[in-house]
């Protein structure tokens, strides 16, 4: 009776064991892909921004030398940081109005709803270096369609991606065009809306924005958040269009062994991407743009929380 008793919690040890490397066996994909793609590129990261590296030789500790460099010394930083911030809140406020304002339309729309769903979807499947290309020849300020209609109306004719108090709206232009992938995240919100809400609203005299601010905004509150919060991320790291639009404005599209310092025209397109690329893989200052990336992390962390803290705290006045 007595072994029976004492071998009672090794048997309990060894069930606990055994449902514990049950879960881990479960969770290693997870745990595996965290690791490899999260977790050491993120303290790598954080530890070459302590170190004078070039991608060849050995790197060597220098405090924070690329620190000050960074934030004191190189003035593009700030350039490009308050690009970076302007497409953040220019950029992703417009996508979601318009995204928001599509999504409202087509499901509204009575006849041809597939052929009007396709057109604005369209845009979104186009690849983001052809799109941006297709807009730079668009936008031309001297042979451009665009300018060319606007000077037979006798409108004023921007120089767009030429011109640095312009390419950032024009860039925003191409990023609102498009807006497929937030119109149909959209449209299934909106149609999972109750019609009932909407009609007791009507019996009870309420008008069309009245609808809209007091039923369809309060259902798919969630559904702007995360159209809101992954607009945020993917801003963040915003540097295809931008770097594809100064080449082809500039005119320097290829050339082998021709360098392109991005940011044209005059750094209006220079964001916190490009500044990681031209450190690290132009000038061979690993260091450096390593700061620039924790910087990147660490603003993108902080707007993804202080927008997810706003939508609790909304929840908890309703």
């Amino acid at each position: 009776m007595a072994l029976s008793i004492s071998a009672q919690p090794a048997a309990l040890r060894r069930r606990r064991r055994r449902r514990t490397l049950r879960t881990l066996a479960f969770l290693s994909p997870w745990l595996i892909g965290f690791t490899a793609f999260f977790a050491y590129p993120l303290v790598s990261t954080v530890y070459f921004s302590f170190m004078k590296y070039d991608g060849f030789t050995a790197p060597t500790f220098t405090g924070l030398r690329n620190w000050s460099y960074v934030l004191g010394k190189y003035p593009p930083f700030w350039q490009g940081l308050g690009n970076t911030l302007w497409l953040v809140v220019v950029m992703v406020l417009l996508r979601v109005i318009f995204g928001l304002g599509i999504g409202l339309l087509v499901t509204r729309i009575k006849t041809g709803v597939g052929f009007f769903r396709t057109v604005f979807y369209l845009p979104y499947l186009a690849p983001p270096v052809a799109a941006t290309m297709a807009f730079a020849f668009l936008l031309n300020p001297g042979t451009g369609p665009v300018n060319h209609l606007l000077g037979n109306l006798g409108l004023p004719q921007p120089g767009w991606f030429t011109d640095p108090s312009w390419s950032k709206p024009a860039l925003t232009m191409l990023a609102v065009w498009g807006i497929g992938d937030l119109m149909v995240i959209f449209m299934a919100a909106l149609l999972d809306v109750s019609r009932e809400q909407y009609e007791a609203a009507e019996l009870d005299g309420a008008g069309g924005w009245q609808r809209f601010r007091y039923i369809t905004l309060p259902n798919i509150t969630p559904i702007v958040l995360f159209a809101v919060v992954t607009g945020v991320i993917q801003t963040m790291q915003y540097y295809t269009q931008a770097i594809v639009a100064g080449k082809v404005a500039s005119g320097k599209i290829a050339g082998a062994g021709e360098q392109f310092e991005p940011g044209y025209p005059h750094g209006s397109t220079w964001t916190l991407p490009q500044m990681i690329y031209n450190l690290g893989f132009q000038r061979f200052d690993t260091g450096s743009a390593c700061v620039v990336a924790v910087i990147l992390f660490a603003l993108s962390m902080a707007f993804t929380s202080l927008l997810l803290r706003r939508r609790s705290g909304f929840l908890q006045e309703d």
